[in-house]
């Protein structure tokens, strides 16, 4: 899953970082996902956020990935320019 970021306030790098930086520590913890700024890193508003993660069954994945999108979501300092999803099926 992929979110692209606006973060209004961020008058620097280092701020932008001070809100990215928890959100995606947040997400690790809690959601034992995969998170990580995977671009726009030398933009000071806009952040690229990916998250990844695991299950035995695809709608497990389903449920994880819509908590994750709830909680970035609900992070007021950002706002949410756009969320994707991509599917990658074991073939066997």
């Amino acid at each position: 899953m992929e979110f692209d970021l606006h973060i209004p306030e961020a008058r620097s790098l280092k701020a932008k970082r001070s809100v990215v930086r928890p959100m995606v520590e947040g997400l690790r913890r809690r959601y034992q996902v995969a998170a990580a700024e995977v671009g726009h890193h030398e933009q000071w508003q806009r952040a690229l956020v990916g998250v990844t993660t695991v299950a035995s069954t695809a709608t497990h994945v389903g449920d994880v990935l819509d908590e994750v999108e709830r909680f970035v979501w609900s992070h007021p300092e950002v706002q949410v320019l756009s969320a994707s999803r991509c599917w990658l099926d074991d073939p066997a």
